[in-house]
């Protein structure tokens, strides 16, 4: 035993404990809530400087490109094709990305009738776009200019009245009042220009009423682009709707391409055919025009590039949940604020231009035109000034209908607020899809601020449970950890984040914000031991380890003991479930080798069986399941007559309420370290985007030593750079198995579990399947339809191997898995693309690209180090490659023919070797660009580029910066990490033992009996039975020991002489079973030795006793009660036959006894004191029950005393005087309470004391969950028997593949070298490539740098991959701020509960008012 192990329960001279880091409670940190507010200001003051400077933009081209403009016509001109191209551009920009959807994602075939009913409608928005834009708008005046576009919305608002949108029946008011509002607008726009036309202002001729009414129309049309919203809104047209959503990226290819034409057509048809002011000789510019047409170009890029901006911080406003302050205030404001901005430049100007020595606005505005050809003003606000002249301010006659224009600005805006009036209610989940925020992906550029709030829609799509009518469904969470041989250590990290977890969600029974349910698992490989003493069947160390340790983070938590503990014998060994402090599971199943496969893989599935296949089908189909008598506890009926249902049964009457859809599997290892942060960041991902199958976290390597240092950046530009390009181009293509979360209804997908069952039988699929086990199960995803994304903020840490050797082994199975998989995956590229709408040609293009690289990897750094000895020591090109390949030839021929520690132990030294090669090889390049005399040579622009590549992918990762000290280390390891372990995986691919964790402590310590013949297990009921066949040699010892056991347990001899002589008859007439079938229904697996099959006629000999052992084995249903007994307790049956000796002994379960005994430690008098009094503290934690809290700890407490003051602080209580001291216990404190007057807390009070005295419950599995754990078994987890042929053949095959793929490497790398050798030795003034030398201050010389043209091309190819993983991680980074804002704006609080009295929990007994059931337990 450990000394762990021994550590479990107190003793009362041992109060001290351990306190893991991170058990104690999360705080919000204020720096995150000011950084949150911060982030929603920036952003919100970022949507209102772009909208408003969109807006302004186009409205200067428009003022510009009007008739009464002070320019030119070859000016008017091209600043009309400004605003062509400002019009064009979003549609262009929707184009190429609905292009690139339907060409690499997904295409879906239209239906012609709706997409020819999408594009007509298409047509008439871009026609009214194009018209009011390029052909009213120039015709009027900045402001009305600024003023008509708020009609855009009364489409909208008619449609909210006619479809009654509103929940409540007076919020109707708003889309009335917001069609009186526009209507009254355009009545004063239409008086407004009836006065400056009777007034003669700035000569206004009557053709504006045509442009009036021109302009009414137009928005009309242009109101029709957001048709779907309050449709989409009242659930009509739903069948239409939903169609289109399916093609809906073509529909925007065709569209965008319509509305493009449509756009050109009314600028060509209006200004060629009607105007002919069209000359098309002046777009043909001389040099000194462009400098007089610059300001069109600036303000269509202004205009083009704020629009897009504008869009993007709208929906990144909604995404951080700052819909009001980021985005409906400053969009809402924007027509204000550019109407503002235009006053103060006009009342700037005009005292500029001496406003002052005018007596009235109307001399001012006529001196304007004087100043057309002069420069003393800048264009822009010179016109601005003179559009505003052109209002009624500059009428001779009156200036009161001015504000009539004033008004009709107000009319318009009030009305378009009105109608966008919802917005200001949108609720936000925690991450939302753009999709689920705005109706349409395109937006209106001339339009912006009205495009955005009548883009939003109405009712903002909610992933509604049909059954329950929750505004989000709630998930069922799954924690299953798997253990192999982990430390104390480690097993106290994964605890530690399953209390962790606890704590965040709280008590099952109520309801949590983030709306999740979870249970925890850990399944334990290689349980057991034969102790070698006693030949019982225990748990090992590692199991008293992982009980010490459930205990003491349970002490840790709550400083108490565990409440509730339950051992349950199962087929597949055993099984503890634990009630966690808030009422959450912990199940820790316990496998036994002997019955059931170890290692990862087979955990997984066992758990995926019983997980999503087993309590799936029960929980859904409770009629289908017998149920047990007794739902109950008996432990948890108490004295006055009532009772509880556990935790389990009502975490499984939930689960009938959770599709397959939301029921998650959070896979992790034995030793990950989380936060329940990282786990609802990934749950976020799968709960609003139902084509993603899994999650992956970022993974931080732990541990000390070089080895880590070296890991700890490996897996930093692991996850910067290559993981973020996975997922932004694709799908990332590993989930690593220590901490991922996978969604149910993909692993129970066709191809996917199912196929994740096989058995490895060829070279291969040892390789791909056993090797890698979570890659394997993440390209089946992928080939099935499903995604895997990539989410950086989900930090989960692990231990690493900290020693050469380790590392060695595991990147051993690492690297040929993922070669495998990735091959398969390219192999079956494209049936994926046609199957997954992440994968698309390009980037199987791009995986095939890196999987080349990696191959040449050996190749390009023998290079490299061909390349450190031709600048440290002056070696000639050709020599230096010679010389730098020999030692990988060398040790692949070690690798052969060595023993695989002796090739661990030379790379090492290797790997010193050349670590000393690379740092020498690091500062001769550094002291070549010094000799150059500049950095832009390719080896020096290649290492500095890289430099500030990786510092500013750190400095984006503040968190991790530190992680850029390592890069050093990583460095002057490459020739180890690249080179070396490459070779070493490859030709070490034939051994498929993990190499890691192979101790083990506490292993079978079972004595071989020499004349053992066969020894069998089969299950008796619920308990072993041990057959054993034995030579007629030991047969007097066994006769012997027989005998003394029968002398020491037998009842009265009449009782068994009445037995014995009944037994005879009945075995000789059992039948007799199949003696070739290798198994027993009760699960236990036979394993025979080699002598014992080959052996396998005398094993077809067996007695009758055999027989009759086998078939009570099969036919447990048919015993009576008397042949139970009799066999279980006292009986030893034996009969010589032909010379065997056959020993039939049934015992009961040798681990149970043991396990139990160390729970039973609770009810020592030391221990049950401290846990009364926390359990009391735990239950009463309300502030307003302090008092009555601490009487209650000191009246309890002195009763506790006077009861057990005869009983040792060691002792562990009876029955009997648990008994007693209960109902003492109860007694007190019904008065206490009465005292108190708080009888209402008398029944939780009552709990708390039955929790404290609950002993720990020994149970069996109910006969429907043990049939399936036996079927289970017995279809998928038997134990493998390879025999000596097969394990020979696979052997064989394993080393032909390994050849194969050794001999492909070599062949490749040898290849590129040999290319790159014969270059060198041709010469580089023969072929090379030339590129001109600059020196840092920009001065060309004279020489050229000479550069072979293949080291060229490979490393512009590499810098290629690195840019594109680099712009990737710039995309991931955004998106994942965006994440973390908006979790930490729904972060949850830790406060101290202000709870009442539970009522909803407990039944009645029937010993009192007869049985009643609530709803939760039907």
């Amino acid at each position: 035993m450990s000394l762990h192990a021994c550590l479990c329960f107190r003793d009362t001279w041992d109060p001290f404990q351990l306190n893991p880091i991170g058990a104690e409670k999360e705080t919000k940190r204020r720096c995150f809530q000011l950084a949150q507010y911060l982030v929603a200001v920036i952003v919100g003051l970022a949507v209102l400087v772009s909208a408003v400077v969109a807006k302004g933009s186009l409205l200067v081209l428009s003022t510009l490109s009007s008739p009464s403009s002070l320019r030119s016509p070859k000016e008017k001109q091209f600043y009309m094709l400004m605003m062509v191209f400002c019009l064009v551009c979003p549609n262009f920009l929707v184009f190429m990305k609905s292009l690139w959807r339907c060409a690499f994602k997904s295409f879906v075939q239209p239906n012609m009738r709706t997409m020819g009913y999408i594009c007509a409608v298409e047509c008439l928005v871009s026609l009214g776009t194009s018209v009011l834009v390029l052909i009213v708008m120039p015709q009027f005046d900045v402001l009305t200019n600024l003023f008509i576009s708020g009609g855009v919305c009364i489409v909208s608002s008619i449609l909210q009245i006619a479809l009654r949108l509103q929940r409540e029946t007076w919020r109707i008011i708003f889309p009335i009042c917001s069609l009186i509002l526009i209507i009254t607008g355009y009545c004063l726009l239409g008086a407004d220009y009836y006065v400056r036309v009777s007034s003669y202002v700035d000569r206004q001729q009557d053709d504006c009423y045509i442009y009036i009414g021109v302009g009414i129309v137009s928005s009309l049309l242009v109101s029709l682009c957001w048709w779907e919203n309050p449709l989409q809104a009242a659930n009509k047209m739903q069948d239409t709707l939903s169609e289109l959503d399916g093609f809906r990226d073509f529909v925007f290819v065709i569209t965008s391409i319509l509305r493009i034409l449509v756009i050109g057509a009314v600028y060509l048809i209006y200004y060629t055919l009607i105007k002919d002011s069209i000359i098309w000789s002046d777009f043909n510019l001389q040099g000194h025009e462009w400098e007089l047409l610059q300001t069109g170009l600036v303000l269509f890029v202004l205009q083009a590039f704020c629009s897009a901006a504008c869009h993007w911080f709208g929906v990144v406003a909604c995404k951080i949940h700052a819909v009001r302050m980021g985005f409906a205030l400053p969009v809402s404001c924007t027509g204000p604020a550019v109407l503002l901005l235009g006053l103060v430049l006009f009342l700037t100007q005009a005292q500029e231009l001496g406003g002052e020595k005018h007596a009235t606005i109307i001399e001012f505005c006529d001196s304007l035109f004087y100043l057309k050809s002069k420069n003393s003003t800048p264009l822009v606000l010179l016109e601005i000034t003179r559009s505003i002249c052109r209002t009624s301010l500059n009428s001779s006659y009156l200036t009161w209908p001015f504000s009539m224009l004033a008004l009709e600005g107000v009319c318009m805006w009030l009305g378009f607020i009105t109608c966008t009036y919802y917005v200001w209610k949108v609720k936000v989940q925690r991450i939302e899809r753009t999709s689920q925020l705005f109706v349409r992906r395109l937006y209106e550029s001339a339009f912006i601020d009205l495009s955005l709030l009548l883009n939003t829609k109405m009712k903002v799509a909610r992933a509604r449970n049909q059954e329950s009518h929750d505004d989000i469904e709630n998930c069922v969470i799954y924690l299953c950890a798997t253990m192999w041989h982990e430390t104390y250590d480690e097993m106290l990290k994964i605890l530690t984040s399953m209390f962790r977890m606890d704590r965040y969600r709280g008590d099952p029974k109520e309801e949590h914000k983030d709306c999740f349910d979870f249970e925890c698992h850990i399944y334990v490989d290689d349980s057991f031991m034969t102790d070698k003493h006693s030949e019982k069947r225990l748990v090992n160390d590692y199991v008293n380890d992982l009980i010490s340790v459930v205990t003491e983070v349970y002490r840790v938590f709550t400083n108490k003991e565990p409440d509730d503990v339950s051992i349950i014998e199962t087929p597949y060994g055993g099984r503890l479930v634990f009630v966690m402090p808030e009422g959450n599971m912990l199940y820790v199943h316990l496998k036994d080798k002997a019955l059931i496969r170890n290692k990862k893989r087979w955990s997984q599935i066992m758990y995926l069986y019983y997980l999503l296949g087993w309590k799936g089908y029960v929980v859904k189909n409770p009629q289908k399941i017998k149920r047990q008598n007794n739902p109950c506890r008996a432990s948890l009926i108490s004295m006055d007559g009532e009772s509880f249902l556990l935790p389990q049964y009502d975490n499984d009457a939930k689960r009938k309420f959770i599709s397959d859809e939301h029921t998650y599997i959070l896979a992790l290892d034995g030793d990950t370290d989380f936060h329940p942060k990282a786990v609802i960041l990934l749950v976020d991902r799968l709960r609003m985007y139902e084509n993603v199958g899994a999650a992956c976290g970022r993974i931080h390597p732990t541990g000390m030593g070089p080895m880590v240092w070296y890991q700890k950046f490996e897996y930093a530009v692991g996850h910067w750079l290559q993981k973020t390009a996975e997922h932004v181009f694709g799908s990332v293509l590993c989930s690593p198995g220590c901490f991922s979360l996978f969604r149910g209804s993909a692993l129970m997908d066709d191809n996917v579990l199912k196929r994740y069952t096989t058995t490895a039988t060829r070279a291969a699929e040892y390789v791909q399947y056993d090797q890698g086990e979570d890659r394997w199960l993440c390209t089946l995803l992928l080939q099935q339809g499903w995604r895997v994304e990539y989410n950086a903020a989900s930090d989960a840490y692990t231990n690493s191997p900290q020693e050469f050797k380790e590392f060695y082994n595991q990147r051993r199975r690492w690297g040929p898995s993922t070669l495998a998989n990735t091959l398969d995956l390219l192999h079956s590229g494209p049936e994926t693309v046609k199957r997954n709408t992440s994968i698309s040609r390009l980037y199987i293009f791009y995986q095939m690209f890196t999987v080349g690289s990696s191959i040449l990897g050996p190749a390009s750094v023998s290079l490299m180090i061909a390349g450190a000895f031709q600048f440290v020591f002056k070696i000639p090109g050709t020599l230096s490659i010679i010389i730098a390949v020999i030692p990988p030839v060398f040790y692949m021929g070690v690798c052969f023919v060595a023993k695989p520690n002796t090739q661990i132990t030379i790379a090492a030294i290797m790997s010193v070797l050349y670590a000393f090669l690379m740092t020498a090889s690091f500062f001769s390049i550094i002291g070549d660009m010094v000799m150059q005399g500049t950095f832009l040579t390719p080896t020096g622009l290649f290492l500095v580029s890289m430099s500030i590549m990786y510092m500013v992918t750190a400095i984006l990762h503040p968190e991790e910066f530190g992680m850029i000290i390592y890069g050093l280390m990583y460095f002057i390891c490459i020739p180890s990490g690249y080179l070396l372990l490459t070779i070493y995986s490859l030709v070490n691919m034939h051994i498929v033992s993990w190499g890691t964790r192979e101790s083990n402590k506490g292993a079978d310590g079972e004595k071989k009996n020499q004349s053992l013949v066969c020894d069998r297990n089969c299950r008796l009921c619920c308990w072993d039975m041990k057959i054993q066949v034995i030579t007629q040699e030991t047969d007097n010892l066994i006769l012997q020991q027989a005998a003394s056991h029968i002398a020491q347990q037998a009842p009265p001899p009449p009782a068994n002489q009445g037995v014995a002589q009944q037994t005879p008859p009945m075995v000789e007439a059992l039948p007799r079973p199949d003696t070739n079938k290798d198994k027993f229904d009760g699960g236990a697996k036979n394993h025979l030795t080699d002598r014992q099959r080959g052996e396998g006629e005398k094993e077809k000999d067996w007695s009758s006793v055999g027989s009759f052992a086998r078939f009570l084995c099969q036919n447990r249903s048919t015993l009576s009660l008397l042949t139970v007994f009799f066999f279980f307790f006292f009986f030893f049956y034996i009969i010589i036959d032909d010379g065997m000796l056959c020993v039939c002994v049934c015992v009961c379960v040798d681990w149970v006894g043991p396990v139990k005994d160390e729970f039973l430690k609770k009810l020592t008098y030391s221990n049950l004191k401290r846990n009364l009094q926390e359990q009391i503290r735990y239950t009463l934690r309300n502030k307003q029950q302090d008092d009555v809290c601490n009487e209650l700890v000191l009246m309890l407490t002195d009763i506790l005393n006077g009861q057990l003051q005869q009983v040792g602080p060691e002792d562990i209580l009876t029955a009997s005087q648990l008994d007693e001291l209960q109902s003492a216990l109860t007694e007190q404190a019904r008065r206490t309470l009465k005292t108190n007057r708080m009888e209402k807390l008398e029944r939780r009070v009552n709990r708390a004391i039955e929790k404290t005295l609950i002993a720990p419950q020994v149970q069996k599995l109910d006969e429907a969950e043990n049939d399936f754990w036996i079927k289970l078994l017995e279809r998928y987890l038997k134990p493998i028997v390879d025999t000596k042929a097969h394990l020979e053949e696979v052997t064989r095959e394993l080393k032909s593949l390994r050849n194969k793929a050794v001999f492909l490497y070599f062949i490749i790398n040898v290849l590129w070298v040999v290319a790159t050798f014969f270059l060198q030795a041709i010469g580089n003034d023969v072929i090379s490539i030339k590129i001109p030398k600059y020196y840092p201050n920009g001065t060309l010389s004279e020489d050229y740098l000479k550069v072979e043209p293949l080291s060229l091309m490979f490393l512009l190819s590499f810098a290629v991959l690195l840019l594109i993983q680099f712009l990737a991680m710039l995309y991931h980074r955004i998106y994942t701020l965006i994440h973390v804002v908006s979790y930490r704006s729904t972060e949850k609080d830790y406060k101290e509960k202000d709870d009442e009295d539970d009522e909803g929990l407990t039944i009645e007994n029937q010993s009192a008012n007869g049985l009643v059931i609530t709803s939760d337990d039907l």
